[in-house]
């Protein structure tokens, strides 16, 4: 892809899955990626795998809800290397549960780590692509978003959420040469997926029905989405802005 050689990529929840997954794809670009995770050993682990493969990485452990920690890894990333022109936030958490049957201390753990972390992200990230003239924002959201799934009210109202916000932020940085755009997984063999089927009845059931859902009957896994986020971090996608992509198997189609 275009542009992405030398340039500071920043990946959210790089530890495992479709992060790790990302992170790799950006060291095969030649991109500098700083892998965030709060889990260090697992963000570490990432970034030995984009060194034996020659890439450039290192990792840093952060929660992405706390501001003030969030700024001190941004100017460290700045200092190790360079200034980010790519941000794309990964980091997911989500528990499968019947709206009524959620509370609100589980709710603002929905909201911390889907939501306000993402804003989080943005508001201390955003002001460096502006003042470097440009950069891509790559925003992970899901198929939740966009048409609903039971058992993910909350989950899928914080990434609804970030889909609005993505296009209002495109629209206003639009004329800085800053582009965010949307990315929306479906059903995907990650971790994140089998913890969340645990939290149902029955697990295998709930797996399978996903897997029928989708018009190519099977689970998306980490490697399908890489491609897609690096050509919209690209200058192959430099008159693409606000707009919102699944990556589902056909699960929805919408345009």
């Amino acid at each position: 892809m275009k542009g992405l050689n030398e340039t500071t990529v920043i990946v959210t929840g790089g530890g495992g899955g479709i992060g790790r997954a990302i992170c790799r794809r950006f060291g095969e670009e030649g991109s500098r990626v700083a892998v965030l995770d709060r889990d260090p050993e697992a963000a570490a682990a990432t970034v030995e795998l984009i060194l034996e493969a020659g890439g450039s990485a290192r990792a840093y452990a952060a929660d992405i809800t706390d501001y003030n920690a969030i700024a001190e890894t941004l100017a460290a990333i700045e200092t190790d290397l360079g200034v980010p022109r790519v941000l794309v936030n990964n980091a997911g958490f989500d528990r499968f549960m019947p709206f009524l049957k959620t509370e609100p201390g589980l709710w603002q753990q929905l909201i911390a780590v889907n939501l306000t972390g993402a804003l989080n992200m943005h508001h201390l990230v955003l002001p460096k692509m502006v003042a470097a003239g440009g950069g891509k924002v790559i925003n992970i959201a899901s198929d939740a978003a966009r048409v609903g799934s039971s058992g993910e009210s909350v989950y899928a109202a914080c990434k609804a959420g970030l889909v609005g916000f993505s296009k209002t932020v495109a629209r206003e940085l639009a004329t800085k040469n800053v582009c965010l755009n949307v990315v929306c997984p479906g059903p995907t063999d990650t971790a994140l997926l089998k913890g969340v089927a645990e939290t149902a009845p029955n697990p295998e059931k709930l797996l399978e029905a996903f897997r029928n859902a989708v018009p190519m009957k099977r689970l998306a896994q980490p490697e399908d989405y890489p491609g897609i986020v690096a050509l919209l971090a690209s200058d192959d996608a430099n008159f693409i802005t606000g707009q919102v992509i699944s990556v589902s198997g056909g699960l929805t189609m919408a345009g």
